[in-house]
């Protein structure tokens, strides 16, 4: 990341940088495409897998509850944090942003559009998408992991259901796991040289002079981010006995590549890693890290929007009332799994919006310095997936190892 923020600046201080920046953004690029390459075999195979090996477990019911109420905890404190500090610091009173770059966004989140996206249009969860490159329309293709997410957890029922005749199935799922795992284990030994890319390609692009006309709203957001991921989550970790400073230590790396790749889906097979070296049950972390990588997103869905919603009403002098806050917990609380499979969370944002009743053109004022947030939101995303899965399975004795530190135990 270091070598990378360095080229980043050579490439902004050269007068003609266009090899370089073209050079950083082929590596960067290139390594996130792997990454999103590996990440529908391995939901599949996971989600199957672990649906197998969960019926073994007389809480696997219990397990799937305590994810989700954990998922519905965290996304409440995070989004309570960034309503709290954006009522404190209003970063949007006297903002400097400029009203003519206000535009309503190609694309808007709805709820309507969540609730469709939840239905599986293929059996691949393949979808596409146009949009226009230099005045041409261009499409593309890609995969809705939260319908792969859908159609794993269906199959790996109706294979359980069908008895014997599944088997055959199940086995494949788990074959296919060991290759897909071997293969993720060659391309995360890259990772250096990916961050390396991704990061000076988002230095040489961005760098940081927008963020002086919207200061104080970065600011409010990273610090929000902040408080969540060395305040929030360690205090969360000490009240279960277990140590901040192991947590981290495992989940680091995640969080680094979560921060450069800027995508929680691609950083899935890191955070996997994460639940392996906590000691985290495989059949459960094979069932919980891929749900965690498509639904808990304490920044994107959270912080963030709770954030940049208040803004909005501040720059335009909207009033927001006690309704319109819990409607914002609402959103946060339950619409995350809007930003599934999307890097950025300008879904979740004008879904945030639309709910409201603010203009879907105040998203457009902070377009400008979304990549340099979005580092930061996707690095708390990482975290908090990672935390969630730690929880739950400490809480459910499903941590090999699981050394609790005396000092960290409540008092009964």
């Amino acid at each position: 990341m270091l070598l990378g923020l360095a080229a980043g600046f050579v490439a902004r201080a050269l007068p003609d940088a266009r090899g370089l920046t073209t050079a950083l953004d082929l590596i960067g690029s290139s390594f996130v495409q792997l990454l999103k390459v590996l990440v529908p075999p391995l939901v599949f195979a996971s989600i199957v897998s672990s649906i197998s090996n969960l019926r073994a477990l007389s809480n696997a019911s219990r397990l799937v509850t305590q994810t989700l109420l954990w998922f519905g905890i965290t996304a409440l404190i995070a989004v309570s944090i960034g309503i709290a500090l954006a009522l404190v610091i209003q970063p949007g009173v006297g903002a400097g942003a400029d009203a003519a770059a206000a535009a309503a966004p190609r694309t808007v989140g709805t709820w309507l559009d969540f609730l469709k996206g939840l239905v599986p249009a293929n059996v691949l969860g393949l979808g596409a998408s146009t949009k226009l490159v230099d005045g041409a329309p261009s499409t593309n293709l890609g995969f809705n992991v939260l319908q792969i997410v859908v159609i794993s957890v269906l199959a790996g029922i109706a294979a359980l259901k069908v008895g014997e005749a599944g088997e055959p199935f199940l086995a494949f799922a788990r074959s296919l796991l060991a290759v897909v795992r071997k293969l993720l284990a060659w391309l995360i030994a890259l990772s250096p040289i990916g961050a390396f890319g991704l990061f000076g390609h988002a230095v040489a692009t961005y760098g940081w002079d927008s963020l002086a006309r919207l200061g104080w709203f970065a600011g409010a957001v990273y610090l929000g981010l902040g408080l969540v991921l060395l305040g929030v989550y360690p205090a969360l970790l000490v009240l279960h006995g277990l140590s901040p400073a192991r947590f981290f230590r495992a989940a680091l790396p995640a969080i680094q590549l979560g921060f450069v790749t800027r995508s929680s889906i691609g950083t899935l097979p890191a955070t996997e890693a994460v639940a392996e070296r906590l000691g985290v049950d495989r059949s459960y972390a094979s069932f919980a890290v891929p749900v965690a990588s498509t639904t808990k997103m304490d920044g994107c869905a959270a912080i963030y929007p709770a954030i940049a919603a208040i803004f909005v009403a501040q720059f335009y002098g909207l009033p927001l009332g006690l309704t319109d806050y819990a409607s914002l917990v609402l959103v946060s609380v339950i619409g995350s799994a809007a930003t599934a499979g999307l890097t950025g969370a300008l879904v979740m944002l004008t879904l945030a919006l639309s709910t409201l009743g603010l203009p879907l053109e105040g998203a457009g004022l902070l377009l400008a310095i979304d990549p340099i947030l979005d580092m930061g939101r996707t690095a708390v995303n990482v975290a908090g997936q990672a935390l969630v899965t730690y929880i739950v399975a400490h809480r459910e004795g499903l941590v090999t190892g699981d050394a609790l530190d005396p000092a960290l135990v409540p008092a009964e």
